[in-house]
């Protein structure tokens, strides 16, 4: 794992491991209650029909 305490640079640390810096960097943006609720949906509806593709997909989400 990348260490920013560690004598060897950030740079060199993620070049050893083959990770993008900019990974290193990344902060994630927090996920709704809502954004999470959504998905949660999405999920049960693929479980119950995991044969339908996108397009059929987006009249179960409405029901």
């Amino acid at each position: 794992m990348v260490d920013r305490k560690e004598p060897l640079p950030v740079s060199r640390q993620c070049a050893l491991l083959e990770l993008p810096r900019s990974t290193f960097y990344h902060v994630p943006k927090p996920v709704s209650d809502e954004e999470l609720a959504l998905m949660a949906l999405i999920d049960r509806c693929h479980l119950k029909h995991p044969y339908y593709v996108t397009v059929h997909s987006a009249p179960l989400l409405t029901q």
